[in-house]
């Protein structure tokens, strides 16, 4: 083999490595982001099922528009949660608070190079639910744990 030949395995080498590399991490910040995409959608839909529990009646199960009864215990047992926490492949919540606000943090599976994780909070506020025009309902919150 001549030099330019051996130069050019070199080069190629090279190339296929930096082009690895770079692929490597955008799949893992790709991967990041989705997790927090999903974990933001689980934490809405839960905030959404804890409003449906304060709207609906006390003769139905439900808070029946009462503070008093929008606990985090009632509102985790509203959603099946029998541990208070519940886990699916994307992340761990879990709910605290009770009268006019619920926090749902989501708790992220996937970890970056760092080792954080996402963290999503919902803040469900009961007095914006029962008055609209106080602000919104449902308030969302994006972050990495350290």
């Amino acid at each position: 083999m001549g030099t330019q030949q051996i130069l050019l395995i070199v080069l190629s080498v090279v190339i296929v490595g930096i082009a690895a590399a770079v692929g490597i991490q955008m799949f893992s910040s790709q991967s990041m982001n989705a997790n927090r995409q999903s974990i933001a959608a689980d934490a809405q839909q839960f905030a959404a099922q804890a409003i449906t529990y304060f709207k609906t009646p006390v003769s139905m199960g439900g808070a029946g528009n009462t503070s008093s009864a929008f606990t985090s215990a009632n509102v985790a047992a509203y959603l099946g949660w029998a541990s208070g926490s519940f886990t699916n492949a994307n992340a761990t919540y879990v709910v605290s608070g009770s009268g006019n606000a619920l926090v749902i943090t989501g708790t992220g599976i996937e970890a970056n190079s760092a080792g954080n994780t996402n963290v999503v909070t919902a803040t469900v506020s009961a007095a914006n639910i029962l008055d609209p025009s106080a602000g919104e309902s449902i308030v969302m919150a994006f972050s990495l744990s350290s």
